[in-house]
Formats: structure tokens, sequence, C-alpha cells
């Protein structure tokens, strides 16, 4: 773990000098693609970031890592292209981790408010609250070179959701190093706060060092 709460589990050496200077963001998500260029864009200045439309690959790992390279290694697959992805979540110190990794399909509908309403529901009357967003950011090129970096946003969950900005668990997610909960901060605050912003900043000068010419 760095300083910055990072922490970086390359998978193979470095190869730079990788021809061109795209990279496939390996989600649907549009608004994910446009956070992870706002991050990334100073940092991988010059370094084209399409987003991903080809098949969704089963996540079926039991780690945010592996999940992470699971979806960076199909967008390979898919494209030919060097690929970065990432998986992320919530862990609840009571719960013992969870929701972690099943995160997004917690209630089994993928739908926040249910996910919300049941981590609620388990940590009623529960007094310490103490959580942490996870986030593992993988980056895969075609010749099977691998690396994760993963980090971690500390906090605690609310008692009651406040805020309508964010995504996910945000407005229940109590950061120690900002008033209120993620869902109030503007997305430059977060950007400069969260596990996602400290993962794919972690990874990126590996990733420059791959394009470099």
């Amino acid at each position: 773990m760095t300083g910055d709460g990072t922490t970086a589990e390359p998978a193979g050496t470095a190869e730079p000098g990788g021809t061109g200077r795209t990279v496939v963001l390996a989600t649907h998500n549009q608004g994910k693609v446009a956070e992870l260029r706002e991050i990334l864009g100073e940092a991988l200045g010059g370094v084209e970031l399409v987003g991903y439309d080809g098949p969704e690959p089963v996540e079926d790992g039991d780690t945010y890592a592996a999940n992470a390279l699971i979806k960076a290694r199909a967008a390979v697959a898919h494209t030919g292209l060097p690929a970065l992805a990432d998986d992320s979540g919530i862990a609840v110190d009571v719960l013992g981790g969870a929701p972690g990794i099943h995160s997004a399909r917690y209630a089994g509908t993928r739908v926040d408010a249910d996910n919300i309403a049941l981590l609620l529901r388990n940590l009623e009357g529960v007094v310490e609250r103490t959580a942490a967003f996870v986030c593992a950011a993988a980056f895969v090129t075609p010749a099977g070179v691998e690396h994760v970096v993963e980090a971690v946003w500390n906090g605690e969950v609310l008692t009651a959701p406040v805020g309508d900005g964010g995504h996910g668990y945000d407005p229940v997610f109590g950061p120690d190093d900002a008033p209120g909960s993620a869902a109030q901060l503007t997305r430059a605050e977060k950007n400069a706060l969260s596990h996602r912003s400290k993962a794919f900043r972690g990874i990126a000068p590996i990733v420059r060092e791959y394009v470099a010419v």
C-alpha cells in the first residue's frame, strides 16, 4: 500500500514502445467513459481513450482485481488494442467486507436504490459503520502484459441517503476526507479524492510508458 492508498500488483514486465496511441476503456457505461477521460486526460495527454462496444464477459472472479482483468482481457481480445478496466465496490467492516465485489448486484436487481435500501436494512441499529470504497484498475496489452493497481477511499455508511450527485452507493457514503456524502461532492472534488481516481492515476504511468514512442 502506498501513501496515497494504492496498491500496485504488476502481473508482468513493462512493455514500452507499444504501437499506437489508442487505449480502450472496457465499459459500456458512457458516464464512466466520461469520468475516466476526465481523470486520465492530463496524465495521458495525446492518448485516445475510446469506449468499448464488444460483448460483456462473465465477471466470475473472486476479487476486484480478477474481475477488472477479466473485463480488460475481453476488450483486448475483441479490439486488438490495449485496454483499461476497473472493478469496484463498497466494503463494510461490520459486514465482513460485504457487499464487496457483489456491490452492483447486492439486491439482485442492479438498481442503485435497491442496493442502498438493502445495505441500510442490514445496518439498522449498527453504530460502527466504517466502510471503504475499493477500486482495482487493470491495464492489459495485446501481448498479454497485465498490471493492476488497487485503491481505497475510507469513510462510513450514513444512516440515510444524502445528495443527488454521483452514482451507486455515493448518497450513503460519508468520506473521511470530505464533509457530507460522496453524492454532495462536485465531479472535480470527487475526482480528486475517490478510489477510482486514485487507482487510475496510479496505473497511468504504466499506460504512458507503454504508448511512449
